[in-house]
């Protein structure tokens, strides 16, 4: 299972981090959908955690390669894809992400194709905030 997740140490701080995300999202065919404010959720729980943000990213493109077929519809619990920037009790930021194309590459097909696209244009983005 250690390696169905990624996790990257970012070069900036959480706000940095998720703003450069952001950033790079806007300028690409994928868009930003929501991001989820986790630490703020905990707290109106009653509950204190350390900041963490789910930021839940879609490129429309691969969406509807899965979506447009009643055979992969099956997989849109996949979608969107999702990168969580969060703190650890260190200070330091990092960024953590499911391996879809390690995940998809059992699949094969349709799913395998998309989900690996989709990986590496995540990526790409993680890789401009991360050492």
């Amino acid at each position: 299972m250690d390696n169905m997740f990624i996790e990257s140490k970012s070069k900036f701080n959480l706000e940095e981090t998720v703003l450069k995300l952001t950033e790079a999202v806007s300028k690409s065919d994928w868009k930003l959908i929501h991001t989820h404010d986790l630490q703020q959720l905990m707290h109106k729980n009653g509950l204190e955690v350390l900041p963490a943000k789910v930021m839940e990213i879609c490129a429309p493109s691969f969406a509807f390669k899965l979506l447009s077929s009643d055979e992969e519809r099956v997989y849109s619990n996949m979608m969107p894809c999702r990168l969580s920037v969060y703190e650890k009790a260190n200070g330091e930021t990092y960024v953590s992400r499911m391996n879809i194309e390690q995940f998809a590459s059992q699949m094969g097909g349709v799913v395998q194709e998309v989900m690996q696209i989709a990986f590496r244009g995540a990526e790409g983005f993680i890789n401009q905030v991360v050492e």
